[in-house]
């Protein structure tokens, strides 16, 4: 009994030796982790088998034995390139430090990011130690993306840690072989929390069992991570590496917050030709183009040069100037450019209103360069849609804001760098609020200020030079006036949608409803024109880009219905205007990498070609007079539809309407009323629907009476003449 107690009394120390041992390993990690979950937990993230425990055909396989932190058999990139590996064309060149020391890139790495932000790395690529719920789970840690306003457990802004010590990871599966050269981290996109990780270690493999942390001389690099939770920084690593995983591991972090990260990783997949996954999946183009990204004097030059190759159908003209002195250039594409042809439709494509969204720029770029070369080609439908239809391409509506958003570069500009103006305004909502005019119109039907449904004036308060408007803005109104716009579109980023009016709820208590226009049923056709024939809109496959899920619409949302806005150019442009325009969300990553490019125009070529012809859709016509001569400003109104059109300087007018049978009326100052049956069919090309209204006679004998240097007198004038007379005489 004495030995058995005295074998249990060394026992009981040698456990609390061994516990103490233990605790000195752990370090700070104890003041995080549960004591009764330490031991458990350690385990689970040391011996945790990966999903993807096995390379795929093809692919070569490394085997492990050493632990992590020692060197083990990933390869450090060769010195020269792997003959499948396209370098960039601009090399990394360091630019001064901020003030904090980090070094900022003028151009980017040589390695084009994976793919997080794009969401080319899917979610199951994407793995992580713990998750403090399922909402900041690994597949939310991606760059830029956006938490949704109540945050709630599905979409979140961030991959968040379940406890918060030095063994917390999340790790890319890329799949194949793959030239690590850097990272790019961010903190957690919230409204009511603050998160990031300040430092953290970055480890690969090949097999997501053994591990090799990024090493120099001194030992494990640390890298410093962030100070705020939206501005990416990039960290290089010192000596690029091959690798299949990569895994980051935080060692510090916000001492009021906890570990939180979104990140994009760059790497240059090496070439497998006999991985068949890969294969299906890449995306290539055999359209020559100019796949770049083009500042100011790039942009302008490259309009030239399209000009040059194709003069006889396009013309290059200014709107206006920016806020820093900018020309606002245009590109129009015409078979006869500088005029509007009676009869022949005008659309016009913008983009860059907010000037970090810089893809839509770039594919108005792209699109002016193919339709001048497919119309070289003679490409029938381009041809045919060139000279039936004049086109104008506004690439870039904001370009001060572009300009800060380029010199960032297109991974380290944040969500939200460059989206405004020089003097800090949204120009997509920064039009005059016409919705509000019309609403309370119509809600007091008896009110002596009745507002028409339809071109209807801007407030005087709005064109005061006190009013806080944009000299963008004023630019973009005046040039919508000037040309009778049929149908519009603005190319934005951050989503793949394509968003139609009203964008203004009607209810001033309500942030989001469904709120129709007149012509709803029209504007939900031309919305799923374009999200249908994109590649990846209606797919219902597709990960949404950030909180929200368009597949059960089609790809299409009602504005109002998402969020609302007040003065929004969708709305002002259907209200003050006859163009019907959409915003059309081109890309969840607002600020693609050049090497995205080839790809992106695949996504949306045809669906920006389609789209243009849209404006072909509905009735046209020209309203005349007894000689065979336009009436301009002539109102055009559908029965059952409670919005009307004008005609243009020439008489000549255009109403976009799905296939059906209509009632179509006409009225002008001074001319009878006419109406007629017009049938749309589904056949492209409107109906022609021409009208000739003679004057009235009150008109005719105010005509004549002037004629002859006399004015008529109405008889309401003559009958109170007439009385005032009688009163005199009587007193």
């Amino acid at each position: 009994m004495i030995a058995l107690s005295k074998k249990g009394s060394c026992s009981s120390q040698l456990c609390l030796a061994l516990c103490a041992f233990g605790l000195a390993l752990l370090g700070d990690v104890s003041r995080a982790v549960p004591m009764d979950d330490q031991d458990y937990y350690l385990q689970e993230i040391s011996n945790r088998d990966h999903y993807y425990s096995f390379p795929y055909p093809g692919e070569e396989f490394f085997p492990f034995t050493e632990q992590p932190g020692e060197e083990g058999p990933i390869r450090a990139a060769a010195t020269e390139e792997h003959p499948g590996f396209k370098p960039s064309r601009k090399e990394l060149k360091p630019k001064k430090s901020n003030k904090k020391g980090k070094t900022i890139l003028e151009t980017p790495p040589d390695c084009p990011p994976l793919g997080l932000e794009t969401l080319k790395i899917t979610d199951f690529q994407l793995h992580a130690s713990t998750a403090k719920r399922y909402g900041l789970g690994a597949h939310r840690g991606r760059l830029n993306i956006q938490a949704g306003v109540n945050e709630n457990d599905f979409y979140d802004g961030a991959w968040c840690a379940g406890r918060n010590d030095p063994y917390q990871w999340i790790e890319v599966d890329a799949r194949r072989l793959t030239k690590f050269t850097g990272v790019i981290t961010q903190g957690r996109n919230s409204l009511w929390s603050s998160n990031w990780v300040t430092s953290y270690r970055v480890l690969v493999s090949n097999d997501s069992h053994a591990w090799t942390a990024v090493r120099n001389e001194s030992g494990d690099v640390i890298f410093e991570g962030n100070s705020e939770k939206e501005i990416p920084v990039l960290n290089m690593l010192p000596v690029p590496l091959v690798a299949r995983y990569i895994r980051i591991n935080p060692r510090s972090w916000f001492e009021e917050g906890s570990i939180c990260m979104r990140l994009e990783i760059l790497g240059c997949p090496l070439p497998d030709p006999n991985n068949y996954y890969h294969r299906r999946n890449e995306m290539t183009t055999t359209d020559n183009l100019d796949f770049k990204h083009h500042n100011y004097k790039e942009m302008r030059q490259l309009m030239k040069t399209v000009n040059k190759m194709c003069p006889n159908i396009t013309r290059i003209y200014n709107i206006g100037k920016s806020n820093q002195g900018l020309k606002l250039y245009a590109v129009e594409i015409s078979d006869n450019p500088g005029e509007h042809e009676v009869g022949e439709p005008e659309f016009r494509y913008i983009a860059g209103a907010h000037g970090n969204e810089v893809l839509g720029r770039e594919l108005i770029l792209l699109l002016m360069q193919f339709m001048c070369q497919e119309y070289l080609a003679g490409n029938p439908r381009i041809v045919h849609l060139i000279e039936d239809t004049r086109i104008h391409l506004l690439p870039s509506v904001n370009p001060d804001g572009y300009d800060k958003a380029y010199k960032a570069g297109s991974e380290l500009g944040g969500w939200s760098l460059g989206r405004w103006t020089q003097d800090g305004i949204d120009i997509n909502n920064n039009f005059p609020d016409l919705n509000s005019l019309l609403w309370e119109s119509e809600d007091q039907k008896k009110s002596k200020r009745k507002v028409p449904n339809h071109h209807i004036p801007i407030p005087d308060w709005y064109l005061s030079e006190n009013a806080t408007v944009a000299v963008e803005t004023r630019a973009i109104i005046a040039w919508m006036e000037k040309i009778p716009f049929v149908l519009g579109g603005n190319l934005q980023g951050g989503e793949l949608v394509v968003a139609y009016p009203y964008d203004m709820v009607r209810s001033m208590w309500k942030t989001q409803d469904y709120t129709p226009t007149p012509d709803d049923h029209v504007f939900r056709w031309l919305a799923y024109s374009y999200a249908s024939t994109h590649r990846l809109m209606t797919d219902a496959r597709r990960r949404a880009c950030h909180t929200e899920d368009f597949q059960k619409e089609d790809g299409t949302v009602n504005g109002a219905s998402w969020h609302t806005v007040a003065g929004s150019i969708n709305d002002f442009s259907y209200l003050h205007t006859n163009c019907f325009e959409l915003s059309i969300y081109v890309g969840c990553d607002k600020y693609p990498h050049e090497s995205e490019l080839p790809e992106e125009w695949e996504n949306n070529r045809e669906s920006l070609i389609v789209f243009m012809e849209q404006v072909h859709r509905g009735i046209k016509g020209i309203v005349k007079d007894v000689h065979g001569k336009g009436i301009p400003n002539a109102v055009i109104s559908v029965e059952g539809v409670n919005h009307d059109i004008r005609t243009g300087a020439d008489g000549d007018y255009w109403r976009l309407l799905n296939p059906g049978e209509y009632v179509v009326g006409v009225k002008a100052e001074g001319y009878t009323t006419a109406t007629k049956t017009c049938e749309v069919g589904y056949d492209m090309g409107a109906t022609q629907c021409d009208f000739t209204i003679s004057k009235t006679n009150l008109a005719r004998i105010k005509e004549i009476m002037k004629k002859f240097g006399k004015q008529p007198i109405s008889l309401s004038l003559r009958r109170l003449r007439q009385r005032a007379r009688q009163w005199q005489q009587q007193r």
